[in-house]
């Protein structure tokens, strides 16, 4: 799933969806995620619905 299509679903902006991010940088860096990914792989996907509760 791209970050925009996940920011669509949440309802907000890509930079929002970043912004609400930023506490989890650590725990996102440890699962793989890339700075600049545009494709985030399905376990990231999984780890940020469930910390911001995002239903997909």
């Amino acid at each position: 799933m791209s970050k925009s299509e996940l920011a669509m679903k949440a309802g907000v902006s890509v930079q929002t969806l970043m912004n609400w991010l930023r506490p989890f940088r650590q725990e996102l860096e440890e699962l793989g995620l890339q700075p600049n990914v545009k494709v985030l792989p399905p376990k990231i996907v999984g780890f940020i619905c469930e910390k911001l509760a995002i239903d997909v």
